[in-house]
């Protein structure tokens, strides 16, 4: 008797097929950037369609963000030094190195093509609506806990401020890294001192 016909590969669905397209997405962008980027070509990188594409993401900038966004989320989780400074010092340290790696190249894609596209750059600020003060206070609360630091610290412009000087410093240098040395003194000279000057008398 004939044997039967061995199944082809499973069909891939839910979030397996979401991975594929945004992996998909995030290699495109760091091929071709965000002016290269089309769901025809994720599409046949990801091995499906466009509808699949389009059910889950209406525009390719919705794609674009989403894709950037799950390459980063692995480092979402706040660092855990045991003190504040250290905790500031590694946050800042991660931040550099992602601003100069492969990931750093698809954000600085995204930033340019959102000049000149209102859709792309909707996406982008609805990302990023929070500034990151989410990770900024939740260190800052560990902080707080430990008695390094006043309640009075946990404001979002205030956790935001050591991240905020360095990007100024990609914006004034125009290179994407920072020498490590600017980022011990915006801890040491800035930030340290304006958490421990929020406590009130």
């Amino acid at each position: 008797m004939a044997d039967a016909a061995s199944p082809g590969p499973a069909r891939r669905r839910g979030a397996a097929l979401e991975q594929a397209i945004l992996r998909a997405a995030a290699d495109e962008l760091a091929e071709s950037g965000y002016a290269g980027l089309t769901m025809d070509r994720v599409a046949r990188r990801a091995g499906t369609n466009k509808n699949a594409i389009y059910r889950r993401w209406p525009n390719r900038a919705a794609l674009g963000v989403a894709a950037y966004r799950q390459l980063v989320e692995a480092e979402s989780e706040p660092p855990d030094t045991g003190d504040l400074r250290g905790d500031v010092l590694e946050l800042l340290r991660r931040a550099n190195r992602t601003w100069s790696s492969p990931y750093g190249e698809i954000l600085r894609a995204l930033l340019a093509g959102a000049a000149d596209d209102p859709e792309l750059l909707a996406q982008v600020q609805e990302s990023s609506r929070d500034g990151g003060s989410g990770m900024w206070l939740k260190l800052l609360g560990r902080a707080v806990a430990r008695g390094e630091a006043s309640p009075d610290a946990l404001h979002p412009r205030v956790a935001t401020a050591a991240i905020a000087l360095l990007r100024n410093e990609y914006l004034t240098r125009g290179v994407p890294t920072a020498p490590d040395g600017v980022i011990v003194e915006i801890v040491d000279e800035v930030y340290l001192p304006l958490i421990r000057g929020r406590a009130r008398p």
